[in-house]
């Protein structure tokens, strides 16, 4: 595929806006009814036909794409029903995000981008007790410099898109729109670093990224996407591989203590490491329909840019040499994990350490004299929690029903729910319905408004769910992974939508041959192995000190 052209601005909105002009109201039309569901996402929605070349459409899953328009009062489609459709009607119904003007593109909307935020604040904090800074490179890239690197611009050539034209003119140099920045870094790098005095050198940068995939879905795979990358340089392999593995545990810890996801760290194949990379190391996450998800990666790169660009240093013998570097990245494809590995059929499940409401009030009246006193305890009852440090809303709207409250707010993942009727202020009392419980089992009635008691109540709930919604996913995930043997015993629980976990010392060719008998590719060699007797290779019989995991995959 070739790269897409970039025209100018002006051009764009001339050839653009009768189109735009026709379908605005319709892009940006929204209703907010439970039971009148949103404008659908579709795989078909997501994945674009180019305005400026047809041959760099994205491509439609043929059943997404041929589906039959959906009901609108139907609500969320059963995850066992469609587990895309479901995930789409998620993202649409809990205002995560939305389509952008340009196919393949999602606008990330505030309750998403708070999730992400999220995510921000506990990286940037870690990152930074790492002794990592933060910066910002340009977002165009000249050209020669994806050249530079071989395998680099072998394994990202047909995702780029190029600035060919610019201030309407033909641009002496094509530029390319980030698709990762190691050629740039090194090119500053090579400027920045002098000395071993100047070593290590480590950075991080919170940035968008653009990628033409040819298959998009929201928050798994766009055109455009946000993400963190950390890059630094050192002076010996040891160093750079060390920081390797400490940002892919950073990485795992905050699946574990943040998302509640129960991934699997371990080096991928040299097949499947990043363009450029001596080793890559991955966290792998299974969703909820067995599929695995890439959720983040460091990659210990070596030499390979250092030489590639000239970054050298001299050392304490005066002697020059190439610095050895790392890179690593996590990006808004954690979202989608997150709705995928928690959510069910009511919609989102948010696990309370990143989501941006962990508590809604909802206030219960009938009479008008009954509306003050209630409102008064829910804000006295927000102002004592959100002291404690705990994110609060009241949902204090007259326009729809307590009912209606619920079910909206239980589909927007919020951890706890505390209703507030006339009776409850007069006991001086609440009532508490957990998210991830549902129906009365998760409802408990007369927990006292006294403020000692009902913030330690809340809080312990809260971690309550943080630990069920980890422990669910762990029996998910552990009874979904078969241990094979054989070729045949991997293709047989492949088949049956499961992870297999083999001994694996074979060549890259047997790899490629799973991967197309199968579909299923390594997702790693995990870093926790099985104690024991070297085992026999599943596809050779040769002896095998690892066991690989295989899965089908985002």
């Amino acid at each position: 595929m070739g790269a897409l052209k970039l025209h100018s601005l002006n051009s764009i909105l001339a050839s653009s806006s009768t189109a735009l002009s026709s379908r605005s109201q319709s892009i940006f039309r929204r209703h907010h009814r439970i039971g009148l569901s949103p404008r659908r996402l579709t795989t078909a929605n997501f994945s674009a036909q180019s305005t400026a070349e047809k041959d760099v459409s994205p491509k439609t899953d043929d059943r997404v794409a041929n589906q039959k328009p959906r009901v609108q009062d139907r609500g969320i489609t059963p995850r066992s029903e469609d587990f895309n459709a479901w995930y789409l009607d998620v993202i649409a119904d809990a205002e995560l995000a939305d389509y952008g003007p340009v196919r393949g593109t999602m606008v990330i909307r505030p309750y998403g981008y708070a999730i992400w935020e999220a995510i921000q604040d506990y990286l940037n904090v870690k990152f930074k007790e790492t002794g990592h800074s933060n910066m910002y490179f340009p977002q165009f890239i000249p050209y020669s410099f994806i050249e530079k690197e071989a395998s680099h611009v072998e394994g990202f050539s047909p995702e780029l898109a190029l600035v060919t034209i610019g201030g309407g003119k033909e641009l002496e140099e094509k530029l390319v729109v980030r698709p990762t920045s190691e050629t740039i870094v090194n090119h500053m790098f090579t400027q920045w670093i002098h000395s071993y005095r100047d070593l290590p050198l480590m950075v991080n940068q919170w940035a968008n990224v653009t990628r033409w995939e040819m298959r998009t879905k929201p928050f798994v795979r766009t055109l455009e996407f946000l993400w963190q990358e950390g890059h630094t340089a050192h002076a010996t392999l040891e160093e750079a591989e060390k920081e390797a593995l400490q940002m892919i545990d950073v990485y795992t810890k905050f699946a574990y203590e943040q998302a509640a996801i129960p991934v699997i760290a371990g080096r991928k194949s040299k097949l499947e490491t990043f363009a450029g990379a001596s080793k890559t190391y991955t966290i792998e996450a299974m969703m909820g329909d067995r599929k695995a998800l890439q959720a983040g990666t460091s990659h210990n790169l070596g030499q390979n840019f250092s030489r590639a660009f000239g970054t050298q240093f001299t050392d304490e013998n005066g002697q020059r040499q190439h610095v050895w570097q790392t890179s690593w990245a996590v990006s808004t494809r954690f979202i989608g994990g997150i709705i995928m590995t928690h959510g069910d059929d009511a919609g989102l499940m948010l696990p309370p350490q990143i989501a941006p409401i962990q508590v809604v009030i909802v206030p219960i009246w009938k009479k008008d004299d009954e509306r003050t006193g209630v409102l008064n305890a829910a804000l006295s009852v927000k102002e004592v929690l959100t002291t404690a440090g705990i994110k609060v809303r009241v949902d204090d709207t007259d326009q729809r029903t307590p009912g209606w409250k619920f079910n909206f707010w239980e589909m927007k993942g919020v951890p706890l729910r505390i209703e507030i009727g006339p009776r409850d202020v007069s006991s001086g009392s609440v009532v508490i319905s957990r998210r991830d419980v549902p129906g009365k089992q998760g409802k408990v009635f007369g927990i006292s408004m006294e403020t000692s008691i009902l913030v330690a109540y809340v809080k312990d709930k809260l971690d309550e769910i943080q630990s069920s919604l980890l422990g669910r996913a762990i029996s998910f995930r552990d009874s979904n992974i078969v241990d094979v043997n054989s070729y045949n015993e991997l293709k047989a629980a492949i088949g049956e939508g499961k992870w297999a976990r083999g001994p694996w010392l074979a060549s890259d060719q047997d790899e490629l041959r799973v991967k197309e008998e199968t579909g299923a590719t390594i997702r790693c060699f995990p870093f926790e192995q099985p104690e024991g007797r070297i085992k026999k290779c599943l596809m050779t019989g040769n002896p095998a000190e690892e066991v690989a995991i295989f899965a089908k995959s985002y």
